[in-house]
């Protein structure tokens, strides 16, 4: 028996939505996935039997809630192979967890030393180095594009060097969908002893990750992107790194002992979560983990192999139409870019919009990226395991009405 998505859409209470007056299409994933029934619930659930404080309370909610909270701490661990569960930051998103690293890890630099990018991050992978480059006079250098939308990893043997401490890079792009050659890059940063960060935002919501497998240093991703609620990621780092690090920000639940004179911090992870958390998100996300092992997993890749090549195939011969990024299924997410000569992207999802179709149009926070494809900004779908050839089929139908409209 295939994949179902029609039983997986059900799951999803939003997508029987309407929108003007039409089926809802949501192909705006890469943004913001939606949430099963089960995460839904599960956050009701802990909102309406165990709401309290993490950690220190001794009375039965509190006792509950850490419970509830550590036990999400050890699904996300078992979701992407950590060795220690306490090796699980919990975060904001993964912008707060590449801000953290650039602010711990940051402060263990010193001027002149190096830290690589790329031209194709998102800007949560960009600015926060500018940031430590203008504090603390580190060099960031940056890895250019190959006219696939691929990080162009030929330019790694002149880019890092002796003093590259760290090379932080996109795990899978948020433009192009282009999924990055991980080992090639963990050789790089090993030949001279530099540690490797993966912003995994794209990778994580299709399947499971192998953090000992990559072999990188820091991981960091977002529970939205990953059927879980807003407001909650994680940052996944080694131990030794961790305890290296000094604390990101100040406060309640991170320290050991406090004087007027002095504190001394708590181990990882809780060192680095400071006041109090996002307790029924990290619940939310762990109920998500548990929701997305219990699918298909084969047959969830299949499927959205299937629907990423039909949409492929749809806008292929459409008039003045470019894809960003890879234009076949090797090495790439189901994210596919693309611009229309001469319309913007935002009327053609102001249009697609009322047809029911759900859609990202501009620079999807990369602009060094539009600037090497001489864009100011591109249309985006992105794919779930809950879109069908119904989406698609709206999409492209859409896009016809756009053209006819607007050319």
């Amino acid at each position: 028996m295939g994949f179902d998505a029609g039983a997986v859409r059900a799951q999803f209470p939003i997508l029987a939505t309407q929108v003007h007056g039409r089926a809802l299409h949501y192909l705006d994933n890469a943004a913001t996935s939606q949430m099963p029934r089960q995460v839904l619930d599960a956050v009701v659930a802990h909102e309406t039997t165990r709401r309290a404080n993490v950690l220190r309370g001794v009375h039965a909610l509190a006792e509950a809630a850490t419970e509830a909270y550590e036990d999400a701490r050890v699904a996300l661990a078992g979701y992407i192979n950590a060795p220690d569960a306490a090796e699980v930051v919990f975060t904001g998103g993964t912008t707060a967890a590449i801000n953290l690293v650039a602010r711990s890890y940051g402060a263990l630099l010193e001027p002149g030393d190096e830290v690589v990018i790329s031209a194709i991050e998102h800007h949560s992978n960009l600015v926060p180095w500018q940031m430590l480059r203008d504090r603390a006079g580190i060099v960031l250098k940056a890895l250019p594009v190959t006219g696939e939308g691929r990080i162009d990893l030929d330019a790694l043997e002149s880019v890092v060097t002796g003093r590259t401490r760290l090379i932080a890079l996109a795990h899978v792009s948020n433009v192009t969908g282009a999924v990055s050659d991980t080992a090639r890059v963990v050789a790089a940063a090993r030949a001279v002893g530099a540690k490797v960060l993966f912003d995994g935002a794209q990778a994580v919501p299709h399947g499971a990750v192998d953090v000992q497998a990559l072999g990188c240093d820091f991981y960091a991703f977002s529970g939205h992107k990953m059927f879980g609620p807003n407001g909650i990621g994680v940052l996944w780092a080694r131990a030794e790194l961790l305890d290296a690090m000094p604390p990101f920000l100040g406060g309640g639940e991170m320290i050991r002992s406090v004087t007027l004179e002095h504190t001394s911090y708590a181990r990882a992870p809780h060192r680095f979560e400071a006041g109090t958390p996002p307790i029924a998100q990290a619940v939310g996300l762990g109920a998500a983990v548990n929701w997305t092992l219990a699918l298909d997993g084969e047959g969830a890749a299949t499927h959205l192999r299937r629907l990423t090549a039909l949409l492929l195939d749809g806008v292929r011969d459409i008039p003045g139409l470019r894809i960003l990024g890879p234009e076949g299924l090797q090495a790439r997410a189901p994210v596919i870019s693309f611009d229309i000569a001469g319309l913007h992207p935002h009327d053609i999802c102001t249009i697609l919009d009322a047809h029911g179709v759900a859609l990202r149009g501009g620079h999807h926070c990369a602009q060094p990226l539009m600037e090497c494809f001489d864009l100011a900004g591109t249309t985006r779908a992105s794919l779930q395991v809950y879109n069908d050839e119904g989406d698609v089929e709206a999409l492209l139908s859409g896009l016809d009405d756009a053209r006819a409209r607007l050319a």
